[in-house]
């Protein structure tokens, strides 16, 4: 067993090296940087500055399915009947959305480290702990996007006629089967804009792991110019980084709101 997992290790870090936008057979420094500052290997800042690009997207798409998830959890919170849901949710999102994004990822960085030490003095174990920079960033910015994108959801749900659920009610259909073939299609839709707008607001937002650690491409090119002095030229190569990312997601985006659109007009 251990044979597999070795075996599929090594060919998934030869498919990245293949797929590698960057320092790959085919990657942008390759074709046009190697005689330059950005050559790949030893030579120059390329792989540092690939590294940065790839921890960048890694990290904002780990964060998008978590946040959608507890926001949307959030928003079912903000219509309960019950009270206290309402008001707990409400609070959540006033919260989250009112603290800077940086006070967010250093309380739940060192937080739950000062959590996690304080549990385990209290069953006799005193060593250090030390969180994992990732899980850090990655659960502070969900959070964040969570508590927005709960007020988008929670919008979208509103602009959703109520008969809609009573249609599916006089259909036979449970609540969760209403939800899932009724309401969620016509939710994705009028919620896309604003969703999409939270993206882009996450792609800006993964910069700030670079405080605790994280080999994002704000750290790298950091570095780059701490080493090689040539601040401009780095700083400028991640504002076109950032912007070529946001580029391909407006793509994406385009492209999944005319999905939507030919669904609606097919149903």
């Amino acid at each position: 067993m251990s044979g597999l997992f070795s075996a599929l290790g090594s060919f998934w870090d030869w498919l990245s090296t293949i797929l590698d936008p960057m320092c790959g057979p085919a990657g942008l420094f390759t074709l046009f940087g190697s005689n330059t500052i950005l050559a790949c290997g030893d030579a120059g800042w390329g792989d540092e500055i690939g590294l940065g690009l790839k921890v960048t997207i890694i990290v904002a798409l780990a964060t998008l399915p978590v946040g959608l998830l507890i926001g949307f959890i959030v928003a079912l919170g903000q219509q309960s009947e019950e009270k206290s849901v309402r008001l707990a949710a409400g609070i959540y999102t006033t919260i989250f959305r009112g603290l800077p994004e940086l006070l967010t990822l250093f309380i739940v960085y060192y937080g739950m480290q000062i959590l996690i030490q304080s549990a385990l003095s209290g069953l006799g174990y005193n060593g250090r702990v030390e969180i994992n920079a990732f899980v850090a960033g990655m659960l502070a910015l969900s959070v964040v996007f969570s508590a927005y994108c709960a007020e988008v959801l929670l919008s979208a749900f509103r602009a959703i006629p109520k008969g809609q659920y009573e249609a599916g009610d006089s259909l036979g259909l449970h609540r969760v089967g209403t939800m899932r073939l009724i309401v969620l299609p016509q939710l994705i839709r009028i919620a896309l804009p604003g969703l999409g707008n939270l993206w882009m607001n996450l792609l800006k937002d993964t910069s700030y792991v670079s405080i605790i650690g994280l080999s994002d491409i704000l750290r790298q090119t950091g570095i780059a110019v701490r080493v090689t002095k040539d601040a401009f030229f780095f700083y400028m190569l991640a504002c076109i980084l950032y912007l070529a990312l946001a580029v391909i997601s407006s793509i994406g985006l385009g492209f999944i709101d005319r999905w939507t659109k030919r669904s609606e007009v097919r149903r």
